[in-house]
């Protein structure tokens, strides 16, 4: 029983990982080598992001072999195992929402470019030789890229060095342009506030320059001269040189804004910014099964599907359904780098999906964890709160707690039902049954006994 348990567990959390094997051509790119293996590269990257569980992810991995083979030495192929939860980061640096999902990284590699081309070997070697064949003709144009690592001295080759930053990529602030290009701005944005005289703003000068360059794109680094733009260094109590503010993607206000209290080298900036980035990545929608399309989407496509049964609308009410529904978001909210699908129903309503998972008069509301693609579920035990809820799936994440198998050959299809409207529930009106001419006699051709 114990090996049993161990063996459900495992598959719960375990995925088939190795579309692309060491004996491939196929780099395996992970957060700990894609800086210095993609980024800091002079090579063309086509890289894909994958879920090793993804249908259409093994599809392509022949092609994509392939692909690599042929372009060995002229364009570098790479995927990233977007189920490894420390690559998860790389996918929220680029918005990857859906797999497989192909980047090109050519010249500027903070600007890498869609792949939307055939899923096809010849497709993509086309697209990577035309990605070459750019950068060949912008250098020969003058435009490529110069300048050697951060090792200085001679040309040496793979040493890890970094780019050289342009001081054209910091956009200069002014006290006319703040609120366009940062309170304005959907951006997560980092101000360096300088005054020109300041030996230690003298010093950020070049790493603040270099981390502008690798973060374009992504990242808006910016710099305001709070000697002359001095109603913005006021707004702001800047009272010592240089002062790093930053202020939070999406919508934002003058108040919107923290201090920057990290390191003051080029990577020490970046890195704190791109896991910043990754924190903005929007939370999941908590979405009601009304039809297969919604449990197949959020379950068969994810690397795990929570699913919640909440009270019937009668039992709870609006004001209570909508109790749950704030739980489910806030909970998306902080476990939405998972990249998990998150889906409802009530009770009765999908009851063979309630049937294949164990929740059948289980009493609501409840919730399971699903691994559709292991055809492992895990119940969750302790109380329908954010504590409760939130120690369920920090043990689902790494394995911890019992699995059992899903029931029958996989999934059910989901009944097609109305969305609920956000109203409280009525109950079935009665029809009133006028019983004056009703003859309560026993019925006509029934002997009657007498005495």
């Amino acid at each position: 029983m114990g090996l049993l348990y161990c063996v459900f567990l495992s598959c719960f959390v375990s995925l088939a990982r190795g579309l692309y094997g060491p004996q491939t051509d196929v780099v395996q790119l992970t957060a700990n080598n894609f800086r210095s293996m993609v980024m800091d590269s002079d090579s063309i990257w086509l890289v894909e992001f994958f879920a090793p569980w993804c249908g259409h992810c093994k599809a392509l991995a022949p092609e994509w072999i392939k692909a690599a083979s042929a372009l060995k030495g002229v364009v570098k192929v790479g995927a990233v195992d977007m189920d490894d939860q420390q690559n998860q980061q790389i996918g929220g640096q680029y918005g990857i929402r859906g797999f497989p999902t192909i980047k090109v990284f050519g010249a500027n590699k903070n600007s890498p470019t869609d792949y939307n081309g055939a899923r096809t070997a010849q497709s993509i070697i086309d697209s990577g030789l035309s990605a070459a064949k750019s950068m060949v003709n912008q250098r020969l144009s003058g435009g490529g890229r110069s300048g050697s690592g951060r090792g200085g001295g001679g040309g040496g080759g793979g040493g890890g060095g970094g780019k050289q930053g342009s001081k054209e990529d910091v956009v200069e602030l002014t006290d006319a342009n703040f609120e366009r290009e940062v309170l304005n701005s959907k951006d997560l944005v980092l101000v360096e506030f300088f005054a020109p005289w300041c030996g230690h703003c003298q010093r950020l000068a070049p790493e603040w320059a270099k981390a502008a360059s690798e973060l374009k794109g992504k990242v808006k680094v910016c710099a305001l001269d709070a000697t002359v733009h001095t109603t913005t260094a006021g707004r702001y109590q800047i009272q010592g040189y240089p002062s790093i503010k930053v202020f939070a993607a999406g919508v934002k206000d003058s108040h919107s804004v923290e201090n920057y209290e990290g390191g003051r080298t080029a990577s020490d900036i970046v890195q704190f910014a791109l896991d910043r980035l990754s924190e903005s990545i929007e939370p999941p929608e908590v979405l009601e099964i009304v039809n297969s399309e919604v449990l197949k989407t959020n379950c068969e496509e994810k690397p795990i599907c929570v699913i919640s049964v909440l009270p019937h609308i009668l039992d709870s009410g609006a004001s209570g359904r909508n109790k749950y529904l704030d739980i489910l978001k806030s909970m998306g909210e902080k476990y939405k780098k998972k990249l998990w699908g998150w889906i409802w129903t009530e009770a009765g309503a999908q009851a063979k999906l309630e049937d294949a998972v164990g929740l059948g008069g289980f009493g609501y509301p409840a919730m399971v964890a699903v691994n559709a693609r292991k055809m492992k579920y895990a119940v969750l035990k302790g109380p329908f709160d954010n504590t409760g809820i939130d120690e369920f799936l920090r043990a689902v994440s790494v394995g911890r707690g019992a699995t059992a198998p899903i029931k029958s050959a996989g999934l059910p299809t989901a009944e097609e039902i109305q969305p609920w409207d956000g109203k409280d529930g009525e109950l079935p009106i009665e029809e009133d049954i006028d019983l004056s001419d009703v003859d309560l006699d026993e019925e006509e051709g029934v002997k009657k006994d007498e005495l």
